[in-house]
């Protein structure tokens, strides 16, 4: 071949220096870019092998070679796949954006369709000169009588391509690194690039210093194979002692044997796993290959709950490991990485468009060969394709849960407190996910025993039957929990029907009761399991958007706090009327002695004469304090919400009784301030001046006792 210089053949104007300096968003992936050619030249010519189009030599070993040199500026790729002529090279290089994975893939597509070929020999290559100034090809085609080929190129659209020197099939190629990107001869920098993108390539990779000099090791003689350049055979005689019997008599005791070693050539050790874990059936791994292998790419050492193995053929192409970390209280980081390869090249972490952004909290790896990547590896074109992929692994998720809650309920349970942040946010973000886990959902009780939600319900008819049979036979002809029944309906004024339809509504729906913090709320919780109920925790920041979202998805039930009011099983059978009197005269004693007019008291009987006084705070209030708390407007006063809170004073308690009968006593301000403020106490912390005044008052009162 004659000499040959040229223009590179750019289908836009001034494509070149946008390929240089904007295509990859990071400088490091040509690393990646340039392996992966390697690799793709490997497996074409193993496959044109199979095909008996061309015979590889009995001693191939397939790898990727990178030599690095600081001194010189340099880096080389060397690959023994095969390789290019100066047709291929005037192809595939000097037309940019021919991509020639596509076109071998068209020619050999009836025999080469099992497996993918990934690879772009025309702007993966040019990645080389966002970090080069210069760039040379050396390259040797597997074609017989093939001649070798030498390209160079400083980096504009010229080219120069004559017959070179290489002997051995395939290609290498040279960078010249330009002044800024020096960091990438580093041998250390070097290795921690390549382990980033190309741990798992399917091709050995290797790793060196160019002109290094050689380093040695000794191994047993036995393990020398041919490929081993033997430097010295070394042997140790056996090493004996002398030893004296029972019997006076002295031997020889052999104490070392014979050993036969050989100071080799030091063996190359490839810097990735071609072989990775992902890529092997799940029958054929074990729990310690799935920890060590989350150990090694994680760097994570706490050990993950479970794991999920995915594994699909069809209708396309993925496998994947996701982990299971412990993410069990809200002060634990709960971003997780899941790394996402394309026939083990990898792509990046976290692809929102693959990943479903509540699987982002676990950490793993996904390998699907059919994505649609765009040209630069790094960003996932928009395509329904995808989307079909996401919900594959949503799908197989939440098979994966529901299947062990209902095979597996033991360990389950002793995974939930970790999991279930993760489940309660993917519930809020997918709906599809949430419609298959409704079910699976676990809620831990005030006995600590975990009920699913059916369950929940189940145990709260039962603890409320008595309290509700009234309610029961009322509703008996209707199934719906929405709208009143005919009876109430045509019972109801005109301008009253919506607000009838309101209250039935309300009436029908199950409560499922439930305790944000087990101490702060202990009276609460003695008062429920006094009367035989029951209620579920739900003390993590994410359960007030889970519950709400619940119930819109679950008509029929409603979530309530045990302090957002007093159900009929606590109280006497008394009528309003006959605590009328009582409740006018102790809401002026109070509002008077609190000095709050919009105080809101009410009186019941509560069968617990121990218990003084008790604040509820509707429930829809108490979300509204949540979420101003959520948009950092914590720490305003409860009172603000006027309406909602309402102190509830026990009418069978001594204390109440002696305000009630000493309304003018000198004392009963006193202890009006210190019963509010013992009923907010058991329901939410006082703020630092109440406290002081309670403290304060506290004294107080107990000097009166002394006197």
């Amino acid at each position: 071949m004659s000499n040959k210089h040229g223009n590179l053949s750019i289908n836009s104007d001034n494509i070149f220096p946008i390929i240089k300096k904007w295509l990859y968003s990071d400088h490091d992936i040509f690393y990646r870019e340039l392996i992966s050619n390697g690799c793709d030249a490997i497996t074409k010519l193993k496959k044109l092998d199979l095909m008996g189009e061309y015979e590889l030599p009995d001693d191939y070993e397939a790898k990727i070679q990178i030599l690095v040199n600081p001194e010189e500026k340099t880096l080389k790729f060397i690959d023994n796949g095969l390789g290019m002529t100066a047709d291929e090279v005037e192809e595939y290089i000097n037309q940019i954006a021919f991509s020639g994975a596509s076109d071998f893939l068209e020619k050999y597509k009836d025999k080469a369709s099992e497996e993918q070929i990934i690879g772009h020999f025309g702007l993966g290559f040019y990645s080389a000169f966002m970090v080069a100034d210069e760039v040379h090809i050396d390259s040797l085609s597997y074609q017989k009588d093939a001649v070798p080929v030498h390209w160079t190129c400083d980096g504009g659209t010229e080219f120069d391509m004559s017959d070179g020197s290489k002997t051995t099939v395939g290609t290498e190629i040279t960078l010249f690194l330009n002044e800024d990107c020096l960091e990438f001869a580093n041998e250390y920098r070097a290795k921690e690039v390549i382990q980033k993108y190309c741990s798992f390539m399917p091709t050995p990779i290797y790793l060196a210093k160019e002109d290094a000099p050689e380093e040695y090791e000794t191994i047993p003689a036995e393990e020398v194979t041919e490929k081993d350049t033997v430097i010295e055979n070394i042997v140790e005689e056996a090493k004996f002692e002398e030893k004296e019997n029972e019997d006076g008599t002295k031997e020889q005791v052999e104490v070392s044997p014979r050993t036969e070693k050989a100071k080799i050539v030091k063996r190359p050790v490839a810097l990735n796993d071609t072989h990775p874990l992902w890529a092997k059936h799940p029958n054929d791994c074990t729990d310690e290959e799935y920890k060590a292998f989350y150990r090694k790419v994680f760097q994570d050492y706490k050990e993950p709950l479970f794991w999920i193995h995915l594994n699909m053929d069809y209708p396309f192409n993925l496998k994947g490991i996701l982990y299971f970390p412990k993410i069990n209280t809200e002060y634990d980081s709960i971003e997780g990485t899941i790394k996402l390869y394309n026939n083990q090249v990898f792509i990046a972490d976290n692809i929102k468009e693959v990943i479903p952004e509540f699987l982002m909290l676990l950490k793993g790896v996904i390998d699907c060969p059919d994505l649609p990547l765009n040209v630069s590896r790094s960003a996932l074109q928009n395509d329904g394709f995808v989307q079909k992929i996401s919900d594959y692994i949503t799908k197989k998720v939440a098979d994966k849960l529901s299947g062990m809650c209902k095979t597996d309920k033991e360990s389950y349970e002793k995974y939930w407190d970790d999991i279930s942040p993760f489940i309660k946010f993917g519930c809020l973000k997918d709906e599809k996910f949430c419609d298959k886990m409704n079910d699976y959902i676990l809620f831990k009780n005030l006995d600590d025993k975990y009920l699913t939600l059916p369950e929940c319900l189940k145990t709260e008819d039962e603890s409320t039957d008595t309290e509700n049979t009234n309610n029961d036979s009322a509703n008996a002809d209707t199934d719906s929990a929405n709208g009143p029944d005919s009876e109430h309906a045509d019972a109801a004024d005109t301008d009253n029907a919506d607000s009838a339809d309101d209250a039935e509504e309300k009436d029908t729906r199950k409560p499922v009761y439930y305790v944000t913090d087990r101490q702060q709320q202990g009276q609460y919780i003695k008062m429920f399991q006094e009367q035989n109920m029951d209620a579920v925790i739900l003390d993590h920041n994410i359960d007030t958007s889970f519950i709400t979202q619940l119930e819109r998805r679950n008509e029929k039930i409603k979530f309530v706090r045990i302090d957002a009011d007093l159900t009929d099983s606590m109280k006497e059978d008394v009528s309003e009327e006959d605590l009328k009197e009582a409740k006018d005269t102790l809401t002026e004693t109070f509002r008077k002695a609190l000095n709050n007019e919009n105080l809101n008291v009410n009186v019941e009987k509560l069968k617990n004469a121990d218990i003084s006084s008790v604040i509820t705070l509707s429930e829809e209030g108490r979300r509204m304090q949540d979420m101003m708390k959520m948009y950092g407007m914590a720490g305003m006063d409860p009172s603000m919400f006027g309406g909602d809170q309402t102190l509830i004073l026990n009418a069978n308690n001594e204390l109440v009784k002696y305000i009630l009968e000493h309304k003018d006593s000198e004392h009963v301000p006193v202890f009006c301030e210190q019963l509010y403020d013992l009923a907010l106490l058991a329901n939410h912390p006082l703020t630092p001046d109440a406290m002081s005044k309670f403290v304060a008052r506290s004294n107080q009162i107990m000097l009166l006792l002394a006197k």
